[in-house]
């Protein structure tokens, strides 16, 4: 039997910055940790991996020690073999790009990266051409087009391409938001390049659509319709994006663009807060959740939002979450489903599969929803 080489790098300090509120995780990881942030990168490379276990005998990993790979391999019981040495105590881009290389030299059929659009723009800068890559979505801004859109889907992916699935090989952008203009309420993405990617529809997420969307005539009527409704003492969480800022700024509101907020009864009554204070705000409390769609792309957990974590959703209850997109913003999903990645499996599948869109004044949609 034929074995399967894979390589594995784990960024760990990816998605630090989104329950701590701070936009991203660039250069930023010490001030996350402080914050009470917890690594998630490893556990959600185990969610990718654990759709592995059942062919461990026909894989062999190559990876670097500790947190870049070794310890999670050694953890679940896969056969492995580790390549250069870290630095120091926290991992650099430079360790990335090195893995990258020393990884390829080996010949792996395909490297497997967990981390967010850093993390692909620092394999994009030594991974050479046709090298089959694929991204396990671990931090908070994702407009690469290189990433799975959850680690499932990428364990997923992986396992069809172990079993002989045939599996389309394509090219895919990496694409990186400035994060200090971000935190400052800017969006500048800017193309890095290309990646060679196994494509399969349903599995890797499209690119994410730049551009602030502007639909001020639907916006002011869900806003009506908001205004017509507020529930008394019901405290709204606004996700962050250009729709729920826009329809805020209808409400007369001084909402953040990125950050996530609190209206109760329709005054702000906290901006831009963290996982922790979102917690502390719902927990025990009548609330209710916003959230809108990516474009392009249909995820509305689990980009860019992580303050809203799984312990947040669940205080607030699943049957008080409602998606907010315009029908031109569902259209650019071509079809394909809104998607949940919250971290959390158990409560992934605890989603209908179908979410309730307000898409206009009174105008309640049912669209598909998928945690794959």
């Amino acid at each position: 039997m034929s074995v399967f080489h894979l390589g594995l790098i784990i960024n760990p300090l990816a998605g630090l910055g989104g329950p701590a509120g701070l936009k991203g995780s660039d250069g930023v990881a010490a001030e996350a940790l402080a914050r009470g942030a917890e690594p998630r990168a490893a556990e959600r490379t185990r969610v990718a991996l654990e759709l592995l276990l059942p062919l461990r005998d026909r894989l062999a990993f190559l990876t670097f020690p500790g947190p870049m790979g070794g310890d999670l391999l050694a953890e679940m019981g896969f056969s492995h073999r580790l390549l250069g040495e870290l630095q120091g105590a926290q991992t650099r881009a430079e360790d990335t790009r090195n893995a990258v290389q020393a990884l390829q030299a080996e010949g792996v059929a395909l490297l497997l990266f967990a981390g967010g659009d850093g993390t692909a723009r620092d394999v994009c800068a030594v991974a050479r051409e046709g090298q089959a890559v694929l991204g396990i979505p671990a931090g908070v801004k994702i407009q690469s087009g290189v990433y799975a859109v959850s680690p499932r889907a990428a364990g997923e992916l992986t396992r069809r391409l172990v079993e002989g699935g045939l599996v389309r090989l394509g090219n895919a952008e990496v694409r990186d938001i400035d994060e200090t203009a971000l935190r400052a309420g800017r969006i500048a993405a800017r193309w890095y390049g290309e990646l060679s990617v196994p494509q399969e529809s349903g599995f890797v997420q499209q690119v994410k659509q730049g551009g602030v969307e502007s639909e001020e005539l639907v916006l002011s009527e869900i806003a009506a319709w908001l205004e017509d409704s507020w529930q008394q003492d019901v405290r709204y969480v606004f996700g962050p994006g250009s729709t729920l800022h826009g329809l805020a700024q209808n409400l007369g509101l001084q909402t953040t663009l990125l950050g996530v907020d609190v209206i109760e009864n329709g005054r702000v009554l906290a901006l831009d807060v963290t996982e922790a204070q979102l917690f502390e705000l719902v927990e025990g409390q009548q609330a209710m959740l916003l959230v809108t769609a990516i474009g392009g792309q249909g995820h509305i957990l689990g980009r860019g939002n992580q303050q809203v974590s799984p312990r947040v959703v669940r205080a607030i209850g699943l049957d008080n979450l409602r998606v907010v997109a315009t029908k031109r913003k569902l259209a650019t999903l071509d079809g394909r489903p809104l998607l949940v990645d919250s971290g959390e499996a158990a409560l992934d599948d605890s989603f209908a599969d179908v979410a309730r869109v307000w898409a206009g004044y009174k105008e309640e949609l049912l669209y598909p929803l998928s945690t794959l």
